[in-house]
């Protein structure tokens, strides 16, 4: 008798062994019995992760969210299964807990979970995957960090402090700039010494200084102007107590011919210490001080910056002035003549904040619009050209924003929706471009990030998302951008805060 269906298997005495058994066990059946050696179970689906985890910011959702496929033994996604997948922590480097919803019916095969965060910093947790009897799976490698509440860069060193005030910063430290108690360059955040709570931080060409709940001034790092403002000019590398016992309510470092540091106590009055090269300290003198002076004019100020060797402020009604060097227009008063004591920004424009640079000044209106005056051989005030000029002008594009910060020779600012954009020099990859083409209009920051702050250095930019995590970009030779490297960056790159 001639077996049905053998015709197709004429050199095998016995029907074939399948992968899964099926068609094993349909040859044996329309064979009226011819068994199958050695049948095997049906192969298991498998899970495997579509979307990774990425770095992320302790107790902050993960971005974008994690996605888990259901696949075939093929490989091949299973675009009707709906299975209950569910997440667990594989490595735990730091005994953390997994926070959001970790167990997700896929839909299409996919199981999508937005929410999920992990407690606390660490370097290189990894999730693990199960679902029933499909094959379980565990995803890449990624660090979680510790969220920073302020950030602010300087000239090759970078520092932020945490919600709690705890300070750390990274970079260069020659003269003790990272305030660690060392004199070492660190690529990643290290904890400034002395256990101080700060809740600002600033940083200017070679020292930091930060202002302590309660409203008490400290500072470290260079102090041959006396920037540091202790009565000294003997450099610190940890936080020393300005003297004059003054309570402030924000700080700006300034750098360049020598640096120099000012202060606004509660009621708005400006104080400054330092260099004072060209009265960037604003009282009526160019002698250099180690303790605050008290600047000149009797205004009262909403807002300071600090820059090269200028320095420029906002009053409670919205006028900018500023005082210093004005070699390269930087006082936008309409001529190059340098002044100790403040002079009014020409133009009748109303700020609501400035940002003093290398030697230009950006400021944005109370309606959002930016204006630059100053130098700008780097193209670094916005408007397309080259020019210096000593009157406030207009930054191309028509975009609104809500602050701007001002490097050596570059600027960022960040519009009302938090997009950031960078314009000027871009040597070292400063403005994010993921270039270093150089831009005189405002160009966006490659990545498309949210920033609720932008901070400048001399070449290289950091800026802080509101998921608290910090990313810098440009320069990296020292290490001021924190990624664990000393390889300079024209994108964004994530600071790994993880102490």
């Amino acid at each position: 008798m001639r077996v049905r269906g053998a015709q197709h298997y004429p050199h095998l005495s016995t029907p074939p062994r399948s992968v899964d058994g099926r068609a094993c066990a349909f040859l044996a059946l329309v064979a009226l019995g011819a068994g199958c050696s050695g049948s095997t179970a049906p192969a298991a689906g498998t899970l495997a992760f579509a979307v990774d985890p990425t770095s992320t910011t302790s107790g902050v959702s993960i971005s974008p969210p994690v996605q888990v496929e259901i696949r075939d033994p093929a490989g091949v996604r299973q675009t009707t299964a709906s299975d209950p997948v569910t997440l667990a922590i594989g490595t735990n480097p730091s005994g953390a807990v997994l926070l959001g919803t970790a167990t997700v019916n896929a839909a299409n095969g996919v199981a999508t979970f937005p929410g999920l965060a992990i407690s606390k910093p660490g370097r290189g947790f990894t999730l693990a995957a199960a679902s029933g009897n499909l094959v379980s799976t565990t995803s890449a490698a990624f660090n979680v960090v510790l969220g920073l509440a302020a950030l602010a860069a300087g000239g090759g060193h970078t520092c932020g402090s945490t919600a709690g005030g705890v300070a750390y910063c990274w970079g260069l430290n020659n003269a003790g700039r990272l305030g660690n108690g060392t004199l070492l360059d660190s690529n990643v955040p290290v904890a400034v010494s002395g256990g101080l709570s700060f809740s600002a931080i600033t940083a200017g060409g070679g020292h930091v200084c930060g202002l302590a709940t309660g409203g008490a001034a400290y500072c470290w790092g260079y102090n041959a102007d006396g920037e540091i403002g202790n009565g000294t000019t003997t450099n610190s590398s940890v936080p020393a107590p300005v003297s004059g016992g003054l309570t402030l309510v924000s700080l700006s470092a300034g750098g360049g011919v020598g640096d120099h540091t000012c202060g606004l106590t509660t009621n708005g009055t400006a104080y400054c210490w330092g260099a004072n090269t060209a009265g960037q300290l604003g009282n009526g003198t160019i002698v250099a001080s180690d303790v605050p002076v008290l600047v000149s004019g009797g205004l009262t100020f909403a807002t300071l910056s600090g820059g090269g060797a200028h320095t420029c402020g906002v009053t409670t009604g919205s006028v900018a002035y500023c005082w210093g060097s004005n070699v390269e227009r930087q006082l936008g008063n309409g001529t190059t003549t340098s002044s100790s004591v403040p002079v009014p920004v020409s133009g009748g424009l109303t700020f609501a904040t400035l940002a003093a640079g290398g030697a230009h000044v950006c400021g944005i209106t109370t309606g959002g619009v930016a204006y630059c005056w100053g130098n700008n051989s780097y193209k670094q005030l916005g408007n397309g050209g080259t020019t210096n000029d000593s009157l406030p002008t207009l930054v191309s594009g028509g975009l609104t924003f809500a602050a701007a910060s001002a490097g050596l020779f570059h600027t960022c600012a960040r519009t009302t929706g938090g997009a950031a954009y960078c314009w000027g020099d871009n040597s070292a990859g400063q403005l994010g471009t993921g270039t270093t083409s150089s831009s005189g209009v405002p160009a966006p920051v490659t990545g498309g990030l949210g920033f609720i702050e932008l901070t400048a250095g001399q070449f290289h930019t950091c800026g802080l998302t509101n998921g608290a995590a910090a990313y810098c970009w440009g320069n990296n030779g020292p290490g001021q951008l924190g990624d664990g490297t000393n390889t300079s960056s024209n994108i964004p790159v994530l600071v790994l805060l993880i102490p």
